[in-house]
């Protein structure tokens, strides 16, 4: 079974879909930490986002896996962890770009897809279900207010100890947001059979519970 969670930076997709995978035991698989961990490639080899042939040429070399060590989801890049260094200031900064580029962009969801072969999982991104799963069973589109969404990024980042200002995580968000829309490839948008849910005056749990109420009817 497949269940696709889209949306916006700070909507969240992120943490609504660790609580559904623990409470139903889907396997979540973290889409946007893979394009995060090519954006990360991509700082250390001193890659500009304009330099999109180079930055496909490091594709081949990218090894991305998913471990759970001390029961706390790890990602690692090329055997080495970079889970807290993928949600750096530097890396949110490029990550949409990168992630626009079309040789990333087919060669992520190519990597998405192998991942879940077999599998009952839950991914959460911008274009799981218009893209990379357009027959998932079950699709979620996930929106807030861009202010709110700003306080929960900024929010995160406070517990994180990613110094950024509140300022910094709207203008940054705002941008994405513009960028992933206009995407050739993978563009951020609602699936036409996905259920839309408007997290702006919703806790975590209230979502949550929304969406495993809709996964439970959708697999009756």
């Amino acid at each position: 079974m497949i269940v696709a969670i889209d949306g916006p930076a700070g909507s969240g997709k992120g943490t609504v879909t660790k609580l559904i995978s623990q409470r139903m035991e889907l396997i979540n698989l973290d889409t946007g930490a893979t394009y995060r961990c090519v954006a990360v490639s991509v700082l250390d080899n001193n890659l500009k986002v304009e330099e999109e042939d180079k930055i496909a040429a490091l594709l081949d070399d990218i090894k991305i896996e998913f471990k759970k060590e001390d029961e706390k989801d790890k990602v690692f890049l090329n055997d080495v962890d970079v889970t807290e260094r993928i949600r750096s200031k530097e890396v949110s900064k490029i990550v949409s770009f990168v992630s626009g580029i079309t040789e990333v962009r087919l060669h992520m969801a190519d990597l998405q897809r192998k991942m879940a072969e077999g599998k009952d999982v839950i991914m959460e991104g911008r274009d799981i279900g218009t893209y990379v799963f357009p027959n998932a069973d079950v699709k979620i589109y996930l929106d807030a207010d861009v202010t709110v969404r700003a306080k929960r990024r900024y929010k995160e980042n406070l517990e994180k100890g990613i110094d950024m200002t509140y300022e910094e995580v709207l203008d940054n968000i705002v941008k994405r947001d513009e960028n992933d829309k206009n995407k050739k490839l993978g563009a951020l948008k609602k699936a036409d059979d996905a259920v839309f849910i408007d997290t702006t005056d919703m806790t975590i749990e209230e979502v949550a519970d929304k969406i495993e109420y809709i996964i439970k009817e959708k697999i009756k």
